[in-house]
């Protein structure tokens, strides 16, 4: 159960992503808000990283799997951000997850040549028609081709990084590779974030944003969730992070004053219920990690 509630707690803390950016600035761009978190929390990772010292070193994390797990961070900012500024928060984080976590079952059927077992299938459907319904019930958004597209190059991007963090996290400590992981990509995004207006986070509202979306939503959500992939299938992951899009809404009923309606209640129930069955699913024996 260890696995499953780190995960569902990054997953949580990924929720306050939408309410985060509502409440800060206008005038900030997607791709300065998606590259200014990454740089952020990557300095963070650094940081915790080199503060423990790991017996395992730095060395094995280079490897083809940590540049497809940066590369999958990097795309997810550039895809999810500029989703979300087209499609709206609520439809255009319900696309890219719900996709996700089916993306993500597909790749580990194709790796290890074999469909994910009958209890992913029955918690992934409930979640993913909650998900459906939870879309189609927001009326505020307005959705067009281009912002489906781009949700779904971020779900891609999403699954990604999370098969090939479910390989790393097995191989060393957790903190220095997803201190690599993201390093990686921040260096990559740098050349974004330099050709952006930047002056928001000189307003009060904008710096505190960045740096909860870097602190909260990035270091110590990346950190919980690479460390619950040791215990948990990267399938049953993927599942388990729908509870994004749940804390989301929440969120937007409580702090913003958004009133959904009762199709997404049940939207909401359903997501609930296949969380509820992922959590109960088989978990794998994996050897210790050191952390």
């Amino acid at each position: 159960m260890r696995g499953t509630w780190l995960i569902l707690f990054a997953s949580i803390l990924w929720g306050t992503t939408g309410t985060a950016q509502a409440l800060g600035p206008d005038d900030a761009s997607p791709l300065a808000v998606g590259a200014l978190r990454l740089l952020i929390g990557a300095a963070v990772l650094v940081a915790v990283a080199v503060l423990r010292k790991s017996d395992s070193g730095w060395r094995w994390v280079v490897r083809p799997v940590t540049l497809f797990a940066a590369i999958g961070v990097a795309a997810f900012q550039l895809f999810f951000f500029s989703a979300v500024s087209r499609t709206g928060v609520a439809v255009g984080t319900l696309l890219a997850l719900g996709c996700a976590a089916v993306f993500v079952g597909v790749a580990e059927a194709l790796l290890a040549r074999t469909w994910p077992d009958s209890r992913w299938t029955a918690a992934t459907i409930p979640a993913v028609v909650g998900l459906a319904i939870l879309a189609a019930s927001t009326r505020d958004a307005s959705v067009d081709g281009v912002g489906v597209l781009l949700a779904l190059g971020a779900g891609a991007s999403y699954a990604t990084y999370i098969v090939s963090t479910a390989r790393l996290a097995q191989l060393g400590s957790i903190r220095h590779s997803t201190a690599a992981v993201f390093s990686i990509a921040a260096v990559a995004l740098v050349p974004v974030a330099l050709s952006q207006d930047l002056s928001f986070v000189r307003d009060v509202d904008g710096a505190v944003m960045v740096l909860w979306l870097g602190f909260a939503t990035l270091a110590l959500a990346y950190l919980l969730f690479s460390s619950g992939l040791r215990d948990i299938d990267s399938s049953i992951a993927g599942t388990l992070s729908l509870a994004e899009p749940v804390t989301a809404t929440l969120l937007g009923v409580v702090v913003l004053a958004e009133r959904p309606g009762w199709w997404a209640w049940l939207g909401i129930a359903l997501i609930i219920v296949g969380l509820i069955l992922a959590s109960r699913s088989s978990r794998r024996a994996v050897p210790a990690v050191p952390v």
